[in-house]
């Protein structure tokens, strides 16, 4: 079965959970690395988003510019 993808709020909000709770000191030392793991992960998959979205808003604005 195929995952749905996130999309880039859905991201930012797993993100900014798991950052609550760390600072809450909700998560324990057991599950702290999984927890980063996870966040970087959406860190980066958040980036990708920003870099493909850039990049279509590149081509709808110039669409002569071959970047």
């Amino acid at each position: 079965m195929a995952t749905k993808r996130l999309t880039y709020s859905e991201a930012m909000s797993e993100i900014e959970s798991i950052l609550a709770r760390l600072r809450s000191g909700e998560i324990s030392i057991d599950t702290l690395s999984t927890d980063v793991a996870r966040a970087t992960k959406l860190i980066n998959e958040c980036r990708t988003i920003l870099l493909r979205t850039e990049k279509e808003m590149e081509q709808l604005i110039n669409p002569d510019h071959e970047g």
